[in-house]
């Protein structure tokens, strides 16, 4: 038996024994997503690609208050819909098989992610920061320039929601590899440095 048989067969295996089932469930604006979701091994390849475009972006990886640059996050985002976009094309159908009612593939989970999240954020916010940024005087900075917005801690609000909800997508994704989710030593990091700050400030 060759090594490509032998994984066929021990994927057929772990998904009769449940294994491979993944528990889903997300609450989006008008939708709510509460299924399963089974990978087969174009879907586990697929989730380990863009999991790793995830925790390795702004998107995902914790932007702290007064903290980096919101046109780079939205940047970030943007790529985020290219390189999932990508991935539905690399794999094809095989990631995006009908399933039973209940069910997820990945590319079903994918685009919902990417129509009823990802694209309203970078609707919304994209021309706003945009006209914005087009009034910056010359000797102010970027970031600078961003701090005196108006709409800056709204737009931070709403980038630390959809942070989060990608963050709950991404351990799917590993999930769905096989793979650790990296990023949970980091939240607890920066959950630990900030209720440090707190009490300092507090003294």
């Amino acid at each position: 038996m060759g090594i490509k048989s032998f994984l066929k067969d021990l994927l057929k295996k772990r998904r009769k024994m449940g294994l491979d089932e993944l528990e889903i469930k997300f609450t989006l604006p008008l939708l709510n997503i509460s299924g399963r979701f089974t990978p087969n091994a174009a879907e586990k390849m697929a989730s380990w690609e863009l999991y790793v475009e995830l925790i390795t972006r702004i998107s995902v990886a914790e932007l702290k208050d007064n903290e980096g640059i919101l046109r780079e996050a939205l940047n970030s985002l943007y790529a985020i819909f290219q390189v999932t976009r990508d991935i539905l094309k690399k794999y094809g159908p095989e990631i995006a098989t009908p399933r039973k009612e209940g069910e997820y593939s990945f590319g079903k989970l994918a685009v919902i992610i990417l129509n009823h999240k990802l694209r309203p954020f970078l609707t919304k916010w994209h021309p706003l920061l945009q006209e914005y940024e087009a009034k910056r005087p010359p000797d102010v900075s970027i970031k600078e320039h961003e701090e005196r917005w108006e709409k800056n801690d709204e737009m931070r609000k709403e980038l630390k929601d959809l942070r989060k909800l990608l963050s709950e997508y991404a351990k799917i994704l590993a999930q769905a590899a096989g793979v650790e989710f990296f990023l949970k030593d980091e939240d607890q990091f920066y959950s630990k440095e900030r209720r440090n700050n707190d009490q300092v400030q507090q003294d």
